[in-house]
């Protein structure tokens, strides 16, 4: 009588090789297997400074329903035929003001690609991994690292959304176009997405040495925190922008341990003609101004790379408001763009939600 048979073992497959399964006599494509990828996802930005590339980029920003809700029939004659014949030159100008000419792009595509990159090497040990980034608007395009992802084997994705305040119009679109993306894939990764992260412990620590590095010990007589705007109906109808970026602001104020009369809470880059959060942080340094605060810092918490609103809007317009009113000193206090503290809070999101995968 035969011993008892072992049963069948199947041969594992290494992880970064190719494998043709046979279906019906058929060769199937080869497939790569067993990898996870990362992707960290920002705004966007227009591919050259120049009347077309710009309009192509603020067509594609402005024409998104979650940025811009009006109706279609009312907003796109406008857009199309008002908006964007005039705009593309005065964005153009200002993005030529911060544009990184040795590479010739945006500081914002650089840094998030110097993002994706310290965020790589932290996951260097685990060949598994694999990191990289997209943009919502312009390139690299969310579809197209997503479909790269795939070929490179990844059978599962985190989608990492680079607001640490949730809104509809960053954090919600940024998300939308991920799925898009994925409506179109005959063969769907296992798909997560990272929450947003503006009461992180080690957000807010990053945030406060980044203050204390810039400032030392000189204490400003204001500190403000410019949020990027958003029109004031869009708290009521359940937008959480808000909230997250007042909790962002007061957990901030209690890390640096000083007092709460001394920041400040804005919003910026104010768009078309309907109420936005106030105070508008233009109108807020001013006034700062004219009462004798003549030394304030300036710190973007809700920018996680700087860009054209950080560069040429907060360090330049904002800080030119600012001394006309009569102030003295202006302190811009720079995103956390590529800094370790950044990459470390980057990195420990990504551990955390790819708990259960690795």
């Amino acid at each position: 009588m035969r011993d008892q048979e072992e049963p069948r073992r199947v041969p594992e497959m290494n992880p970064g090789s190719f494998a043709r399964p046979i279906h019906g006599g058929l060769d199937h494509p080869p497939v790569r297997a067993g990898k996870i990828g990362v992707v960290i996802a920002n705004l966007g930005t227009p591919d050259a400074t120049g009347y077309w590339p710009m309009r192509r980029y603020l067509g594609e920003f402005l024409s998104d329903r979650r940025v811009i809700d009006y109706s279609p029939w009312f907003w796109q004659p406008l857009l199309q035929l008002v908006i964007l014949t005039r705009r593309p030159f005065s964005s153009g100008n200002a993005y030529r003001l911060i544009w990184n000419r040795e590479l010739d792009e945006s500081p914002l595509l650089t840094t998030t690609r110097n993002q994706a990159h310290k965020l790589a090497e932290a996951f260097a040990g685990d060949d598994r991994i694999l990191v990289d980034f997209c943009m919502r608007y312009g390139n690299p395009s969310t579809e197209n690292v997503l479909r790269s992802m795939c070929d490179r084997g990844c059978t599962r994705i985190l989608f990492f959304p680079l607001y640490p305040q949730y809104s509809a119009t960053t954090t919600a679109t940024a998300v939308d176009q991920a799925f898009r993306a994925l409506m179109t894939m005959k063969w769907q990764p296992a798909f997560r997405t990272a929450p947003p992260y503006h009461d992180h412990p080690l957000y807010i620590n990053a945030l406060a040495n980044s203050v204390r590095k810039s400032l030392g010990d000189e204490l400003p007589d204001a500190l403000v925190l410019s949020y990027h705007g958003l029109p004031e109906r869009y708290l009521t109808e359940g937008d959480p922008y808000h909230c997250h970026c007042q909790k962002t602001s007061r957990l901030l104020t209690e890390s640096l341990g000083w007092p709460p009369e001394i920041v400040r809470t804005c919003f910026q880059s104010r768009f078309g003609s309907e109420e936005w959060l106030k105070p508008y942080t233009v109108d807020e340094v001013s006034r700062l101004a004219k009462g004798e605060r003549k030394r304030i810092a300036v710190l973007a918490p809700g920018f996680a790379a700087d860009c054209v609103e950080t560069l040429e809007e907060v360090d330049s317009e904002i800080r030119e408001a600012f001394q006309d009113a009569g102030g003295t000193r202006f302190s811009y206090i720079p995103c956390l763009n590529d800094s370790p503290d950044h990459i470390r809070l980057l990195a420990d999101i990504v551990t955390t939600e790819l708990s259960g995968w690795i």
